[in-house]
């Protein structure tokens, strides 16, 4: 089957999208599904979560003080359906079974009144069942069609990267139009700031200019406080002043000792100044994966 490919945040999802979350820890799990979720629940669409959770331990609900996952689940919003309801037979992955469940899952929330469908599928209970791997691709391919072809209903489908081999995840993945990403941290149409999980850090996209120092400290100096290594990620990043290169030296001295700022993929001209001036001997940061010419 012919498909296109295309990152998306969460955040920008729309009807129609089959999305793919091959996540590798369980913090980017909480953050990108968490997010999807809360954002159906906030705005009043139908959120239907397939895997072995309670409504209070879905991924990204129980840090989240201001939501009762119980109530929405007594209004009907929120639908938990376990693993073996929806999609095992005698312990079998069963792709018919789990497609007829979600299409009266999706009917059933249309005659409900709501507009959009959300639904989240666990794939890893169904990979690790016989002869998984192939039922999921041929699952996949129809879920594909399901809700490619509607206009309210939008689907993550999740696995746990430790599950999969590299071959599984490249078949998978060809199954799915849209990868799930997470909503960045800052974006204004110039610069998008990221949160990365492995490695752990900030990924930087466009231009950080002058205009942006404020932003940019602000993000660092929450990330550093949390994490002690953070690696920044500038292999997207057009253009940045020595404005930003300062920010990046003064933060790293601030930091507590121990924690460190790694400075992956800069453009040979930006490593050039930096080993001119001597900030990558400072305490705290360090020059990390080279960006290719």
């Amino acid at each position: 089957m012919p498909t296109w490919f295309v990152e998306r945040p969460v955040g920008e999802m729309r009807p129609g999208d089959h999305a793919w979350l091959p996540f590798s820890t369980g913090e980017e799990q909480e953050h990108v599904i968490g997010a999807f979720v809360w954002d159906g629940l906030t705005t009043s669409s139908k959120v239907i979560y397939v895997g072995d959770a309670r409504p209070d331990t879905v991924p990204g609900l129980r840090y989240r003080r201001r939501i009762d996952p119980v109530r929405y689940v007594e209004i009907g919003q929120l639908r938990v359906i376990s693993c073996e309801q929806a999609r095992l037979n005698r312990d079998h992955f069963d792709p018919d079974r789990m497609l007829t469940v979600l299409e009266q899952e999706i009917a059933v929330s249309l005659d409900q009144g709501y507009r959009t469908v959300r639904i989240v599928a666990d794939m890893n209970c169904a990979l690790r069942s016989r002869g998984g791997s192939e039922l999921m691709r041929l699952y996949e391919d129809r879920l594909e069609v399901v809700v490619a072809r509607s206009t309210s209903a939008m689907a993550i489908c999740q696995i746990d990267r430790a599950d999969c081999g590299p071959a599984e995840l490249i078949t998978l993945e060809d199954t799915h139009e849209v990868l799930a990403a997470a909503n960045p941290e800052f974006d204004d149409g110039v610069l998008r700031i990221t949160k990365t999980f492995a490695p752990a850090g900030l990924r930087l996209e466009g231009e950080l200019d002058g205009a942006r120092h404020a932003v940019f400290a602000e993000v660092l100096a929450t990330a550093t406080s949390m994490q002690e290594t953070v690696h920044l990620d500038f292999a997207r990043v057009r253009f940045i002043d020595l404005g930003a290169l300062n920010l990046l030296a003064t933060q790293a001295m601030r930091m507590p000792s121990g924690r460190s700022v790694v400075l992956d993929d800069l453009p040979p001209e930006v490593v050039g100044v930096i080993e001119m001036v001597g900030w990558h001997r400072l305490p705290g940061v360090s020059l990390g994966r080279r960006k290719q010419p």
